[in-house]
């Protein structure tokens, strides 16, 4: 049972942390800035940790930055008050994405205008169906071994959809559930402490307010726990956090 929960533990925020420091803070919103070996690094990470569910960044990138334009309109990918349950929900963010990633929808110029990483060879690869297939191999492959109970099993449907799973989590509950700390326009949320353990992606009222600020903690009470990677990532210069972002956030630790 703990080589198990080890396992999902693990999959689950090095998933996710990916997914929040690449996908979001630089596919999306281009937080930091970093060499081109490093960022194949990141890009190759973001594979390895999505395994199966991985999201190709470059499609990640725009949809996300049409959430930002749209949000909570009927033009936004994934608010959930346009559905009556976050299934459908996923359902039309999928068909969005995949219409993106396949280039059969020309996004507006705007949402392309700003760089997105691209790594053809590596989205050829980790997007094709038979390494997705592999992936679930491995995790079955995994419980086969060390599972002790029946229910352990039903933990792989979330191994394989990780990356759909964590979004779907951040975007209906991050525009439903929790507080705000600013009139934005829209019904982002903010949720403590489960912005913890999502590493600060329930955050959203922040977000969609300071959608530049590398940290999405606002208020004293609240923790963004991929900050602090991203400000020792800076330190060692693996990553350099961009001077706007920087001065938002001592303007923030000022106040």
């Amino acid at each position: 049972m703990i080589a198990i929960l080890i396992f999902f533990f693990a999959h689950w925020f090095l998933s996710l942390f990916f997914h929040t420091f690449f996908l979001h803070r630089y596919a999306s919103h281009q937080m930091y800035d970093t060499s081109k070996g490093w960022e194949r690094v990141f890009y190759f990470m973001t594979w390895f940790f999505q395994g199966s569910s991985y999201l190709v960044p470059r499609a990640y990138g725009v949809m996300h930055r049409m959430h930002h334009e749209y949000s909570d309109t009927e033009q936004d990918p994934h608010s959930p008050h346009f559905f009556k349950d976050v299934w459908q929900m996923m359902m039309h963010t999928r068909q969005i994405y995949a219409g993106i990633q396949t280039k059969t929808k020309t996004p507006d110029p705007q949402f392309t205008k700003d760089p997105l990483p691209e790594w053809d060879a590596m989205d050829r690869f980790g997007d094709h169906r038979a390494t997705r297939i592999v992936w679930m191999g491995i995790y079955v492959a995994f419980y086969v071994v060390f599972a002790t109970q029946w229910w352990m099993y039903l933990l792989l449907p979330i191994h394989f959809l990780m990356g759909p799973v964590q979004g779907a989590v951040v975007n209906w509950c991050g525009h439903k559930y929790g507080y705000s700390n600013f009139k934005n326009g829209d019904h982002s949320r903010n949720s403590e402490p489960w912005g913890i353990f999502l590493l600060g992606e329930l955050f959203q009222n922040n977000h969609h307010m300071h959608k530049d600020s590398a940290n999405f903690a606002q208020k004293w009470y609240e923790f963004d726990p991929t900050y602090p990677v991203m400000k020792m990532m800076h330190w060692m210069r693996i990553i350099r956090l961009r001077p706007r972002v920087a001065v938002i956030n001592e303007e923030k630790k000022a106040a």
